[in-house]
């Protein structure tokens, strides 16, 4: 495979990376965006609508621009080598592609439309409470009377939930299997906002007997594309992550070389190189399954992707764990403060682990398909088979 980018690609990369840099290259600046509600800077989310970036994998007849999943990467890698908290994931790549995959022409040209213009946030409220990293839906269920829908039940872990000026809600459908609904963000019960440990927003949201608009066709089981939406959202988030550890190892290596002990600079001792040389050797590793990941990703075979989703973000979990760790002891005090940037980046790679499946959950997905493959004798000839 060619990992490397064409000309339009690279220019995207240096124009997110121009406009993400200018807002967030100083760390206060992402500070004070997190400080307060929504948790992120609505100047910053309308000019990722003024570059077309909100509607970068959408199609033109929805408003968007029609790129493929390198594109998106390049975005969530660009957004995550500044630890931007603009909700692009969650949104765009999530919730504007469930609408995307299930919503009726009519459905994406007015959501989507208005996604890609800035003019509103997408939220999608799938996990419950005791439940997470599964496809379908359970205690929030669909009553139907009618033509019309209501939905009844809670959600939680809603990401920028209490912002979202659209919700795209699963709930369980009288007949059985998963359906997908879109709720008006002050339609809601309730929407209790709470800061996560990456200082972003989530938000638990209460159904009670709400009016709800079915996505796509009322009463059909999308299970499958929710599930297939959500893989691509672990490749995206995978991409996201990337970003984040090459900048946490440039932070770490950069203190290496200018802290002092013993009057020499800490990167003079040996153990101290070793341990750095292993955080680069994770990040590369981590580069290489991204990249091939976004590649599957971009060939559309569904079941190719839930098994590359699986590997990147098994990957991507332990390499998050290890950089984490080792970049703030490196560090050392200074490094679980909240003025100094290296924590934050650990904790934004804890989030994005557990926000669609962490290591255990995508190492038992694997492990359940060993047996799916043929025996190999270690010990039988090169070319000779199983």
């Amino acid at each position: 495979m060619d990992f490397s980018y064409d000309d339009e690609q690279q220019a995207l990369r240096d124009a997110v990376k121009g406009l993400a840099g200018k807002a967030y290259s100083d760390y206060e600046n992402r500070r004070r965006a997190v400080a307060e509600e929504p948790g992120f800077s609505e100047q910053v989310w309308g000019q990722l609508a003024e570059m077309g970036l909100l509607g970068l994998p959408f199609s033109e007849e929805d408003g968007g621009v029609g790129a493929g999943p390198v594109e998106v990467a390049i975005v969530c890698q660009e957004l995550g080598r500044v630890l931007a908290p603009e909700p692009y994931l969650a949104s765009v790549v999530l919730a504007g592609g469930l609408v995307s995959a299930v919503g009726t022409p009519e459905q994406r040209a007015e959501v989507l439309g208005a996604l890609s213009a800035g003019e509103s946030v997408l939220a999608f409220a799938h996990d419950e409470p005791g439940r997470r990293w599964s496809a379908q839906a359970h205690d929030v269920t669909a009553a139907q009377d009618g033509d019309s829908w209501t939905l009844t039940g809670v959600k939680d872990g809603v990401t920028v939930g209490a912002r979202a000026d659209v919700l795209v809600v699963s709930a369980a459908l009288p007949g059985g299997g998963t359906g997908l609904f879109l709720v008006a963000g002050d339609a809601a019960a309730s929407r209790e906002s709470y800061r996560t440990p990456d200082w972003l927003r989530a938000a638990r949201v209460t159904f009670e007997a709400t009016a709800a608009t079915p996505l796509g066709t009322p009463g059909q089981d999308v299970t499958a594309s929710i599930a297939t939406v959500q893989d691509i959202a672990r490749v995206m988030a995978a991409n996201e992550a990337l970003g984040l550890m090459q900048t946490q190892l440039a932070l770490t290596t950069s203190y290496l070389k200018s802290r002092k002990q013993f009057g020499v600079t800490l990167n003079n001792f040996q153990a101290l190189t070793f341990r750095a040389a292993d955080l680069y050797t994770s990040v590369e590793l981590t580069h290489s399954v991204v990249d091939w990941a976004t590649m599957v990703l971009a060939t559309g075979d569904t079941g190719a992707l839930a098994d590359a989703a699986a590997r990147v973000g098994l990957q991507v979990s332990r390499a998050g764990r290890h950089l984490g760790k080792e970049s703030i002891q490196l560090h050392g005090g200074i490094g679980v403060t909240a003025e100094y940037s290296v924590g934050m980046y650990t904790a934004r790679l804890t989030a994005l682990d557990h926000l669609l499946g962490d290591g255990s959950h995508y190492l038992g997905a694997l492990s359940a398909t060993v047996f799916d493959h043929e025996d190999l004798d270690p010990l039988a000839p090169a070319g000779a088979g199983a």
